[in-house]
């Protein structure tokens, strides 16, 4: 709603001035249509570089510090925020208490839309409740049109616990005109009318994915988690989470790949710790107690290895 209480549009709720005719389209120039408008979506990420990078660099600072990202949304910008969460964990060898996904409507939401949670109050405030969200955290809000009641309280709650608040949001965010800002950070995305008048799950989707993906993967970045562009921070778990670790420090040490798994069970699983004991001569447990001084940097700890081969 706006300042005078009046139900606001939705900024998917335009019509596309290249969709009057739409049905009348063969199938071939639908789909044509459909893809070229993806691009506004890389576009307006594109165009809130700064705000992203800001963002990453807050979140950055926080998980460094011992605290958690709470993910909050409701509908499609809810699901996404989820499977954000989702892939966090074992991309980065993260305990899966560190990425909180909070959506309206709870994990069954993820298959079905949930009218009601959208606009419930008591619902986000139980939530957030339960996520245990405080001080130390960073809550990183996402909307895909206006603000729904559920994200609005979220927000608040996160606030009122101190947590740090991230915006990244569809529509205009809310001025000190209107209240005040309600996040620390916010990132505007304005990927322009869907084709399909209202399917945020397009356009509007797409913005939201890639702004989400650029604003974790900067983050963890900057903490440490990858050497170049390697996942040094992998924690096999699975048989192909195996065979990447391996990989990572078979090159990085010029290891065969026999040496290098023996070496990373060495590490307790750890390719991270495995590469410092390899090129410092180190145990496990000193080069676990470097990373700490270092604040996980690998390179601050073995300086610049050749990436080629």
């Amino acid at each position: 709603m706006d300042r005078n209480g009046r139900e606001a549009a939705a900024p998917g709720d335009a019509e596309h001035p290249r969709a009057a005719m739409l049905d009348t389209y063969p199938a071939e120039e639908v789909v044509k249509l459909l893809v070229e408008e993806e691009g506004a979506a890389l576009r307006t990420a594109r165009a809130a570089a700064a705000e992203i990078a800001h963002a990453s660099r807050l979140l950055a600072e926080r998980l460094t510090a011992g605290g958690r990202l709470v993910f909050v949304g409701v509908g499609t910008a809810g699901r996404l925020a989820a499977l954000e969460a989702a892939e966090c964990v074992p991309l980065f060898g993260l305990p899966p208490s560190l990425v909180v996904p909070v959506l309206a409507g709870g994990p069954h939401a993820m298959a079905r839309t949930v009218e009601l949670s959208q606009d419930s109050r008591r619902e986000a405030e139980q939530r957030m409740r339960k996520a245990a969200v405080g001080p130390g955290d960073t809550v990183c809000a996402v909307a895909d049109g206006e603000l729904s009641r559920f994200l609005t309280a979220a927000i608040e709650y996160a606030r009122f616990r101190r947590a740090a608040v991230v915006l990244v949001t569809c529509a205009d965010p809310p001025t000190a005109e209107d209240g005040g800002a309600l996040a620390d950070v916010q990132v505007r995305l304005d990927p322009g009318p869907e084709v399909i008048t209202g399917a945020s799950r397009a356009k509007a989707a797409t913005a939201i994915k890639v702004t989400l993906s650029a604003l974790v993967n900067a983050a963890f970045v900057q903490v440490g988690k990858t050497y170049g562009g390697l996942m040094v921070d992998v924690r096999p778990a699975t048989p192909r989470g195996w065979q990447r670790a391996i990989e990572i420090v078979s090159r990085l040490c010029r290891l065969d790949e026999g040496e290098a798994e023996k070496l990373i069970k060495k590490a307790g699983g750890r390719a991270k710790v495995a590469l410092i004991m390899h090129h410092t001569k180190v145990h496990a447990a000193r080069a676990k107690e470097l990373l700490v001084q270092h604040r996980g940097s690998l390179r601050a700890i073995v300086g610049d290895l050749d990436l080629t081969g």
